[in-house]
C-alpha cells in the first residue's frame, strides 16, 4: 500500500499527479462516523485506487494493498463536493470512477464474488459511460447519537420508492428522455425536514471521466446521455450507495432531531449487507449481466 498526501484540493489540481489505473474511487468524508470502514469496503470490492477528501483531523488507514491519495478538504461550501469529484476526473481522462460519502456503501450485482472491474468492463461494452445508482437510506431503531449510524443495527426501508418523469428546464412540459427523478425512504417518509432539492435518491454515482464532462451540485452531470437510467435498446445494470447520511443530518439537525423519534415504520428491514437483498428488492437490477 502506498499513500500520497495533499494539503488542500488546491494543491491536489496544481501537481502534476495523473492516474492511469481504475476503476477509482473518491471518498468525500464529512466527519469521522464510519469514515474507514467506508475506505475499507471500497477495497474489498475492488477499488485498487483511491483518493480521500479527508479533514484533517480525521484518521484513516490505508487498507492493504490499496494505492491511497490523501487530500486536506471539508464540504464546508455549496458545490464542494462536485468540485473535488471534477477536479480527480480531470487528473484521470479515460478512466471509471465512483464517488460518495463516508457511512456509504456501494453495492452492486454480484458484488461478493465479483469486482467492480469486472462489472464496469461489462457495462463498457454495452457502450455505456456511466451508472444510475439509488441511494437507499441506512438508520437504526434508536437513531439518538451515534445510533443513527450502527451498521450492526442498520435497517431500510423495504417499500415506498417510486419515480417521477424528469422535466427538460427549457420546456417543462416535455421529459427528458430515459431520466427519472427517484424518491423514497428518510428523505420521502420526513419531507418536511429536508429541502425539495435534496428529496432525490437517483445518483450517478459511477462513471467514466471525459473531458468536458462535469458532476453538478445535484449528482447529475453536464452530459445528458451520463444521466440517463439505461441504453435506447435494453434495460442495463443498476447498482445502490447503502447510506447513513440522511439519518446523520436527521439527528444533527435540531428542528428534525427533536421532531423524530425513531426512523421505524412497518416496512422497515433489518440490512443483510448482501447484494441479492437489495436485488429482491428491486433496488438495483443486473440488467443483461448474470
Amino acid at each position: 500500500m502506498t499513500t500520497d498526501t495533499y494539503s488542500s484540493l488546491a494543491a491536489l489540481e496544481k501537481s502534476t499527479i495523473t492516474f492511469s489505473d481504475g476503476p477509482l474511487a473518491i471518498l468525500l468524508v464529512e466527519d469521522e462516523v464510519e469514515a474507514q470502514s467506508s475506505l475499507d469496503h471500497m477495497a474489498r470490492i475492488g477499488f485498487a485506487t483511491i483518493v480521500a477528501m479527508v479533514p484533517e483531523a480525521v484518521p484513516l488507514s490505508p487498507p492493504q494493498g490499496v494505492t491511497m491519495v490523501r487530500v486536506g478538504w471539508r464540504n464546508a461550501a455549496p458545490g464542494a463536493a462536485p468540485a473535488a469529484v471534477n477536479a480527480v476526473a480531470r487528473k484521470a481522462p479515460g478512466l471509471w470512477m465512483h464517488y460518495c460519502f463516508n457511512a456509504e456503501y456501494l453495492f452492486f450485482p454480484f458484488c461478493e464474488t465479483r469486482t467492480v472491474g469486472e462489472m464496469l468492463a461489462f457495462h463498457t461494452e454495452e457502450r455505456r459511460q456511466a451508472m444510475l445508482t439509488y441511494v437507499v437510506d441506512l438508520y437504526t431503531d434508536d437513531p439518538k447519537g451515534d445510533g443513527a449510524a450502527d451498521r450492526s443495527q442498520a435497517h431500510l426501508d423495504a417499500s415506498g420508492y417510486f419515480a417521477e418523469a424528469r422535466l427538460d428546464p427549457a420546456n417543462r412540459k416535455h421529459p427528458l428522455d430515459r431520466q427519472l427523478n427517484f424518491f423514497g425512504g428518510l428523505r420521502w417518509r420526513f419531507e418536511e425536514h429536508v429541502p425539495p432539492q435534496r428529496r432525490r435518491i437517483d445518483r450517478i454515482g459511477l462513471f467514466r471521466a471525459a473531458p468536458g464532462v462535469d458532476l453538478h451540485d445535484d449528482h447529475t452531470f453536464s452530459e445528458p446521455e451520463y444521466n440517463t437510467f439505461a441504453c435506447p435498446w435494453h434495460h442495463n445494470l443498476t447498482a445502490t450507495i447503502c447510506s447513513f447520511r440522511a439519518a446523520k443530518a436527521m439527528m444533527r439537525n435540531a428542528g428534525s432531531r427533536d421532531a423524530i423519534n425513531t426512523f421505524m415504520w412497518y416496512r422497515s428491514v433489518p440490512f443483510e449487507w448482501h447484494s441479492q437483498q437489495l436485488l429482491d428488492l428491486g433496488l438495483m437490477e443486473p440488467g443483461q449481466w448474470f
